[in-house]
């Protein structure tokens, strides 16, 4: 792929989440409910406005493409926005929305497969479905992974139970994208938006903890695993996990010290300032950072590309496109250039 990839980047599904709050309109009314306990009423309604600006850029492709083009972006990733993880749903509608979302995210990304690409996802919650689902998106559709939240009602990343989902996407060659909706903290972060700067960051180190502490990467090191916001907190504190493995037994569940999982995983760039991404580099390995921009909303990079150029890095080719590009290419019957777009799921 010539030009820069950005692998953080967000579609909306209206139609789906009218469809959802149809099919279970108590679960619907309750997560949102709790959501506004998580956000407070200012942070509630200043998103609110922030995302009704920017409908077109979260459904219409060719708003996209233009916002591309502006930002000197020759590819995205699409994933969903979390809002559609929907972690409180049965198994039935579970399945259902991960599906539908597969589809419409499949359907979004071929109206210009030379400039997007798809990320599907999986209903966490339920681990006995996500292989299903996992081979829904990418077998299915094409798509290049699932994204998935950094926790799920009782299942943590550490949960045994997601052992067969761990294998198959290794199998597969799948990204998984993990990107936090939500944080357990809840209302100590309901003021100040800490719910997103205290919570998105809180949420993905701990998830990430939950895999490395738990050996999850000693038994799939082939797992292709790339983590939003920079992986939050964990990889610019890792020496206390580290100290952590060295003299508490509780904490050895991985065969090597926790520091040296971090050039086992891949980390955007969206970190908000060049000395956090000049120190992510430097722990986790240019090669392990690529271009991320949590496009279009307001806690995202406005200028992705100059972000990376200006960071001073050795070699910002590599994070602009050359590591998305070589993860792309290794994912197994993955093609959304070719794919077909798979009718509706009742």
């Amino acid at each position: 792929m010539s030009g820069a990839i950005d692998v953080h980047a967000h579609l909306l599904l209206p139609a789906l989440q009218e469809e959802v709050a149809r099919r279970d309109p108590d679960g619907f009314a309750a997560a949102n409910a709790l959501d506004a306990r998580r956000n407070g009423p200012e942070s509630l309604a200043a998103s609110g406005r922030m995302i009704g600006a920017r409908i077109p850029l979260l459904t219409d492709p060719a708003a996209r493409i233009a916002a591309m083009d502006e930002q000197g972006v020759a590819q995205q990733w699409v994933s969903p926005s979390p809002n559609h993880f929907h972690p409180w749903a049965d198994e039935e509608l579970g399945v259902w929305i991960a599906k539908e979302a597969n589809r419409q995210i499949a359907a979004h990304v071929a109206t210009a497969p030379d400039r997007l690409r798809g990320l599907g996802t999986v209903p966490l919650q339920h681990p006995s479905r996500l292989v299903e689902c996992l081979d829904d998106a990418v077998l299915a559709h094409g798509l290049l992974g699932v994204e998935i939240s950094s926790f799920a009602g009782d299942v943590e990343l550490s949960d045994e139970r997601l052992e067969p989902f761990w294998a198959r996407a290794a199998e597969l060659g799948a990204i998984v994208f993990l990107h936090p909706f939500g944080c357990s903290l809840d209302e100590r972060l309901d003021r100040f938006y800490l719910s997103n700067t205290v919570g998105q960051p809180t949420e993905n180190a701990v998830a990430l903890s939950h895999l490395i502490f738990a050996g999850v990467l000693d038994r799939h090191p082939e797992l292709r695993i790339v983590a939003a916001h920079g992986g939050g907190y964990l990889p610019t504190v890792i020496g206390r996990s580290d100290r952590a493995w060295a003299v508490r037994p509780e904490a050895r569940g991985c065969a090597e010290p926790p520091s040296t999982y971090l050039r086992r995983l891949w980390f955007d760039t969206v970190v908000h300032d060049e000395r956090t991404l000049r120190a992510l580099v430097e722990v986790a390995g240019v090669d392990r950072v690529v271009l991320g921009s949590d496009f279009p909303f307001d806690m995202g990079l406005d200028d992705p590309v100059g972000f990376v150029q200006g960071a001073g890095l050795a070699d910002a080719d590599a994070v602009l496109s050359r590591t998305a590009d070589a993860l792309a290419a290794g994912v197994h019957g993955a093609d959304a250039a070719s794919a077909p777009v798979a009718e509706a799921r009742a």
